[in-house]
């Protein structure tokens, strides 16, 4: 579903005394930083910029590259009437931040409103997934439904021939002319993960120049330009929810998910009372209330009973699971089982795994070494060096440990 939009005027070009870099200049500032060469040749390329020094430098960077340069800022999120915006990234003053970078850069810059497909496709589902017991990825899912399909086909729409955003990952093309998505050099920024559902023609579509770059040289060429962003704290939390808000969100929407129930081990023996599943997730250790002989972590929530299932660490480890939606970024799912290393949580570590394709775009992925703490609703995402193969969404796993009753 879109929303038709009446563009704004386009603003003002950049004051006469912030000039393109020269060329020689320009070539200095990619060789110093392994940015690449000038190639937009004039191409139209549109840059999401959130208000972030992120996606101001990467506008900046499309300009110098020589690509003519549209901003849009998307617009996603307004609290209900009397509350204040959760986080900074979506309050009005993200969109000023925006402006002015644009205005600094000289590009013209467009907001417009995605609300209602964010409010259909990323909060709706994160409510939903919260109220069954699963723990959702909003960022995944904005990136899947919104930044890359909405967005894609506004900057279409446009005439653009490429849509870049600040996301830290890098694409590659080889001689057969299939695309790469690689993570990114700054491993501590590294995005990759929330980008495993992009497609080949979405692959190719995209342009991401922060890729080669460490977050503190991004940080020195918004300082280098004068960009008031430059110093800017980057956005940490859920953007529609903030710090650690995220049950108090999901209640005011799913009434009676706080609702007491018992805290059960894994061979049913009731060891303690919850004041509302939705303040759990899997893998969780402090915050149970339950004194026992050995720690106690969080393995399900059995949301059809209003059952908390706790076990042991050793309980906690997987040998398999199981994930849906699968997709792989070559589009082009094996009938075989091949190699891979899986990631079952964001930044989270590697493990060897053989995975399976299934029908109904399902996958089964076996731990060589088992991981902890395998979260229905995360992403599992496959690797093969610093390539990312693509990914599913958690289902279930089997525990290394027989166990009782079923951790779904």
């Amino acid at each position: 579903m879109t929303t038709t939009t009446r563009p704004h005027p386009p603003t003002p070009a950049a004051p006469t005394d912030i000039p393109l870099l020269a060329p020689e200049a320009s070539r200095r500032l990619f060789e110093r930083y392994d940015i690449g060469p000038r190639d937009g040749d004039g191409r139209l390329a549109v840059a999401a910029m959130s208000g972030g020094v992120d996606s101001a430098v990467t506008a900046l960077l499309l300009r110098e590259r020589g690509y003519r340069v549209i901003g849009i800022n998307m617009r996603l999120y307004t609290p209900p009437e009397g509350e204040e915006y959760p986080n900074p990234c979506c309050a009005p003053e993200a969109l000023e931040d925006a402006r002015m970078a644009a205005r600094r850069i000289g590009v013209p810059f467009y907001p417009i409103n995605l609300e209602r497909e964010f409010e259909e496709t990323v909060i709706n589902y994160f409510v939903d997934e919260y109220a069954r017991g699963r723990t959702p990825n909003p960022c995944l899912e904005c990136n899947r439904e919104v930044k890359f399909s909405a967005l894609i086909d506004r900057a279409r729409r446009l005439g653009a021939d490429k849509l870049a955003t600040g996301h830290y990952a890098r694409v590659t093309c080889d001689d057969a002319g299939i695309y790469h998505l690689r993570e990114a050099v700054d491993a501590s920024k590294d995005q990759s993960y929330v980008l495993y559902a992009m497609s080949q023609e979405q692959l190719g579509f995209m342009l991401f120049p922060l890729g080669n770059l460490l977050k503190s040289e991004v940080r020195e060429i918004a300082e280098l330009y004068g960009l008031d962003v430059a110093h800017k704290p980057d956005s940490q939390e859920t953007c529609f929810v903030g710090r650690g808000a995220y049950a108090e969100f999901v209640t005011a929407r799913r009434p009676g998910l706080n609702s007491p129930g018992d805290i059960v081990l894994t061979d049913g023996a009731v060891v303690g009372r919850h004041d509302g599943l939705i303040g759990f997730t899997v893998g969780q250790r402090r915050g149970i209330g339950v004194a026992y002989s050995e720690p106690l972590y969080v393995l399900s929530l059995d949301t059809d009973t209003n059952r908390l299932i706790v076990g042991t660490r050793d309980e906690l480890s997987f040998t398999s699971l199981t994930a849906s939606r699968a997709a792989l970024t070559s589009d082009k799912w094996p009938d075989a089982p091949f190699e891979a290393e899986a990631r079952v949580r964001y930044q989270g570590e590697r493990y060897a795994a053989t995975v399976q394709p299934l029908e109904d775009e399902m996958m089964r992925i076996t731990f060589a070494e088992q991981p902890r703490a395998v979260a229905p609703g995360q992403a599992v995402v496959l690797y093969r060096g610093d390539e990312v193969l693509g990914g599913g969404t958690i289902e279930s796993g089997k525990t290394a440990l027989p166990l009782r009753l079923t951790v779904s």
